[in-house]
């Protein structure tokens, strides 16, 4: 397989012509083999400027010595006239022998300018996949260094022939020290974050789209799908198609981070919060404020609102119950009462996120659905989680992100536990992650955590949450750069860059599996696992090849 510069190349969310040439990239990669090096610029690190290399090229192919093949790519029809093809677009049409031509001969130039490099031999080749030049005595351009639809198939071994991969050569070092320098090859990981997360809202929204053409009556449905599957965004869906009909939708979660998430994300209307947000809400409007000083205060805060009746005011034409595997029997009965009889019921959760050891709620005569891939995180992350998983756990490594930072840190005690933390975090902005990509989950509880009472690592300030609120309900947060939060808290949640600290057990039992199932599958583009020295004795890191 070739080796294609810059890399990232699969992860991107492209259209058009910039879609055509991924294809090609694709095509490429496969047909030359590992000798080859293809140079392209359909990039995030270049987007805002074209698709092009250099001019009117869109790839460049090296061969071990350091001698080059340009192509340019024309998609679509061309015009074939007395003077050669010609490309037409909305505003202008190209002479493709000129500017080829013209563009040719200028990197050229350029190229035998460059000391080590004036004997690099540099070809061309028009590559036109959806046309078929009927006279190429007149296309303008050689008919051997012209492929067509005709011989778009045979493309890797055209190159190959007027490329052949001969002896690596002195020159090829400064070769592709020239092409680096014209690419400009300075990644940007912030904008490779944007298109990542709107590359992954993408290709998970499958799930809302396939999910909501589903059509029975009662609508009760129950989605069982793995983290990253697209629950989230069947919701939200959901939510905002009842609103958009002038309905009334019921949002409900376990979670407060989740529900303050949700709560940003949907549109104006309805009602989102937790189950026990719900309850609060419907005894303070009946004068009855619950006291949260009593012992037994969640207990007697569920007890109380069951035995209000529900008004009109809390009567819902679609219910939406996520992370259902952290609610029980009562918990159901108590959200689904404020369902209308004809209103559309959605229950979503995830067996292997349940972390409160909670039995499965049992809805009879419910619909269920099963989501199994995860499109969220990298697929050596995936991979990873499936060396652990039980046989026929059903999760699937269905992400963009064929390649994505893994790696594992060991500690032996608490003061090399800073240390890893700190290397960890390091690591992250090494590889261009900012600040607000970056969230560092403890594997404990806030209070078991060694972490929690530091508000700084080194050089890293932390930023907790304070169990506080603003008078909109927003949380408060104290002062830092780096997110300091449990698994517990981040449940529902995700961040480009994820370190997962304070990794401990003695057995990899199913409640430690679960945490570690959890906390992984946050990370959208990087995992940094910090585990101790007993927990990586059963994690089967050799299997990975990770740094430690």
């Amino acid at each position: 397989m070739a080796n294609i510069l810059p890399d990232g190349w699969r992860a991107l969310q492209v259209t058009g012509a910039a879609a055509r040439e991924i294809e090609t990239l694709a095509e490429l990669a496969e047909a030359l083999p590992d000798a080859y090096t293809v140079y392209h610029a359909v990039h995030w690190t270049q987007l805002e400027h074209g698709f092009s290399v250099y001019g009117e090229i869109d790839f460049v192919v090296v061969n071990p010595a350091g001698d080059l093949l340009l192509i340019e790519q024309k998609s679509g029809f061309l015009v074939e006239t007395a003077d050669g093809l010609v490309k037409r677009y909305a505003e202008k049409e190209k002479r493709v022998p000129i500017q080829l031509a013209r563009t040719v001969a200028a990197l050229r130039g350029k190229l035998h300018a460059r000391p080590g490099c004036q004997a690099a031999h540099v070809d061309y080749l028009l590559y036109c996949p959806d046309y078929t030049v009927r006279q190429v005595e007149t296309a303008g351009i050689a008919p051997q260094r012209i492929v067509d639809a005709r011989r778009k198939t045979q493309l890797g071994a055209i190159i190959q022939g007027i490329l052949p991969a001969a002896e690596r050569a002195s020159q090829a070092t400064e070769v592709h020290r020239f092409l680096r320098g014209v690419l400009q090859l300075e990644t940007d990981v912030s904008a490779l974050v944007g298109h990542a997360r709107a590359l992954v809202t993408r290709v998970s929204g499958g799930l809302a789209h396939w999910a909501r053409q589903l059509e029975f009556t009662p609508h009760r449905l129950r989605v069982i799908g793995t983290a990253g599957s697209g629950k989230t965004q069947l919701a939200l869906a959901e939510f905002a198609a009842a609103l958009a009909v002038g309905r009334r939708p019921l949002y409900v979660c376990y979670n407060r981070p989740l529900a303050d998430h949700f709560s940003h994300i949907a549109p104006a209307g309805g009602w989102v919060g937790t189950f026990h947000m719900l309850c609060d809400q419907r005894l303070r409007e009946q004068g009855v404020p619950p006291d949260f000083t009593q012992p037994d205060a969640f207990e007697r805060l569920i007890d109380e609102a069951a035995a209000l009746p529900p008004t009109e005011a809390w009567r819902f034409d679609c219910v939406i119950v996520d992370e259902g595997q952290d609610f029980t029997e009562a918990w159901r009965d108590l959200v689904l009462r404020h369902a209308r009889p004809q209103a559309r019921l959605l229950w979503l959760e995830d067996p292997m996120q349940n972390l409160y050891a909670r039995p499965p709620v049992a809805l009879p005569g419910w619909v269920s659905l099963h989501a199994r891939g995860n499109y969220r995180s990298p697929r050596p992350v995936v991979r990873f989680l499936q060396s652990l998983l039980p046989e026929g756990a059903g999760l699937e490594a269905a992400g963009p992100l064929g390649a994505g930072g893994l790696e594992l840190l060991v500690y032996r005690d608490a003061v090399e536990l800073k240390e890893r933390v700190k290397e960890a975090i390091r690591l992250c902005y090494a590889a261009g992650y900012r600040r607000d990509d970056l969230a560092l989950l403890s594997f404990r509880g806030r209070e078991q955590s060694l972490l929690f009472p530091y508000s700084q690592l080194g050089p890293h300030t932390l930023r907790t949450f304070t169990g506080r609120y603003d008078l909109l309900g927003h949380p408060l947060f104290s002062e830092g750069d780096v997110l300091l939060e449990t698994v517990y808290r981040f449940k529902g949640q995700s961040a480009a860059a994820v370190v997962f600290a304070e990794i401990d057990f003695e057995e990899l039992d199913e409640k430690a599996l679960r945490k570690l199932f959890v906390g992984a599958t946050r990370a959208m583009m990087m995992l940094v696992l910090v585990v101790s020295e007993r927990a990586a004795g059963q994690l089967r890191i050799s299997d990975f090849g990770f740094r430690m």
